[in-house]
């Protein structure tokens, strides 16, 4: 696979904006795509965050005097690595700083009933292949063409209750209101070719291929990347309260590889019509698995999912990086029968669309990937030092 396969099908048509870790200034810079290169443009803003505040991110952007320059396939090729010394080379960071991390969830009907096989089993493995095949006939022909919070959905809600299968992720998947929380801290997100991480403690989990929003503090949806929001089966089905532990861990969030702006040729309607692909390739038992997720099939509108988490009722000053949840949920024998998917670790897992790129990443445990240790302090003291503190959207 080719160094630059990270890249949209119409790289040459898109404004693609990341981060990148420079070694030489010690902290993150703000890149645009240019042909092969990544080119510094830290005049137009020196964080993303700002850069989407303006009233045109995508003209300055294009306009920014170019700085210094990388070539993006060493970059790639660094950005493969792990370890210690990883950041002795340049290497692409996740391409958002100060938003919040939000993400939706069971946005798609065929999820939204792996969420209820996860209840009920709770958390067991090894219950799923039954639960599915009993509640299957029941839920899933019910669900496939309800739209979200519609008097349809309500009476489908009203003919599950009464014969015992209601629960709080349909409530979630169908209901008036969408399910939305905080994913991940601010800077916490991993970029294209980290590690990314599960709890050792987990035996059932899967990788979440996802569209992520990049949305400013006034609403405006200004652009959309690629995520894979790690998720914990069998942690979030012993009981819904666990969902913070299932989902927010060192190296659980990864976003990248570029934010792709809204431009005249990249809209939110190419978001809506999204078609995403997922491949999982195990590192020593020759495993591979393929999956799709198609944005046409989720059961609530982008702009809707992102007006309920930002709005008059909940302000992000430096905007909100949101995931829009997925469609995929695998259920395929890994090895032994009726035990489902889970990762191991060494897992490559690849998520990509032809107008977004290719986001990579490989799977460790939570307790093996690289700490977390640049946070907001470092990079007011970063912004400080190269005299950027206090430069204004």
């Amino acid at each position: 696979m080719s160094s630059l396969s990270l890249l949209p099908d119409d790289a040459a048509h898109a404004t693609l904006v990341g981060r990148l870790f420079d070694p030489e200034t010690g902290g993150p810079v703000l890149v645009a795509v240019r042909g092969q290169m990544l080119v510094e443009v830290s005049g137009a803003a020196p964080t993303l965050s700002q850069l989407l505040e303006l009233s045109d991110p995508v003209g300055a952007l294009r306009s920014a005097t170019g700085g210094r320059e990388w070539d993006l396939a060493a970059v790639v090729e660094a950005s493969r690595r792990n370890g210690p010394d990883r950041e002795a080379s340049a290497v692409l960071l996740a391409p958002c700083d100060l938003q919040a991390v939000k993400a939706c969830g069971v946005t798609f009907a065929r999820s939204m009933i792996e969420r209820v096989i996860e209840e009920r089993a709770k958390g067991d493995l090894s219950l799923a292949a039954a639960i599915r095949g009993e509640i299957g006939e029941v839920i899933g022909g019910a669900l496939t063409d309800v739209v979200a919070g519609s008097p349809k959905a309500a009476e489908v809600k009203r003919i599950l209750q009464e014969r015992g299968y209601w629960s709080q992720y349909l409530e979630v998947g169908i209901g008036p209101d969408a399910e939305v929380f905080t994913k991940a801290p601010v800077l916490s997100s991993v970029g294209w070719g980290s590690e990314i991480g599960i709890l050792p403690s987990s035996e059932w989990n899967n990788p979440e291929p996802e569209v992520v929003l990049a949305v400013n503090s006034k609403g405006q949806i200004v652009g959309a990347t690629l995520g894979n929001d790690v998720n914990l089966r069998d942690v979030e089905g012993r009981s819904a309260l666990l969902l913070g532990k299932a989902k927010d861990n060192n190296a659980s969030s990864a976003i990248g590889p570029f934010v792709r702006l809204f431009d005249d040729g990249f809209t939110l309607d190419d978001v809506r019509t999204a078609e995403l692909t997922l491949t999982v390739e195990g590192a020593d038992d020759g495993y591979r698995l393929e999956g799709h997720s198609s944005m046409r099939e989720i059961s609530r509108d982008p702009a809707d999912l992102a007006g309920q988490a930002l709005g008059r009722h909940h302000q992000y000053p430096d905007g909100m990086m949101l995931y829009l949840g997925t469609l995929f949920a695998p259920v395929e024998d890994r090895d032994a029968p009726g035990k489902g998917f889970t990762h191991k670790v060494g897992d490559r897992v690849s998520i990509a669309s032809p107008r977004l790129g290719r986001l990579e990443n490989v799977v460790t445990h939570t307790d093996k990937a690289q700490p977390w240790r640049y946070g907001i302090t470092d990079l007011m003291h970063y912004l400080a030092a190269r005299g950027w503190l206090g430069r204004g959207a």
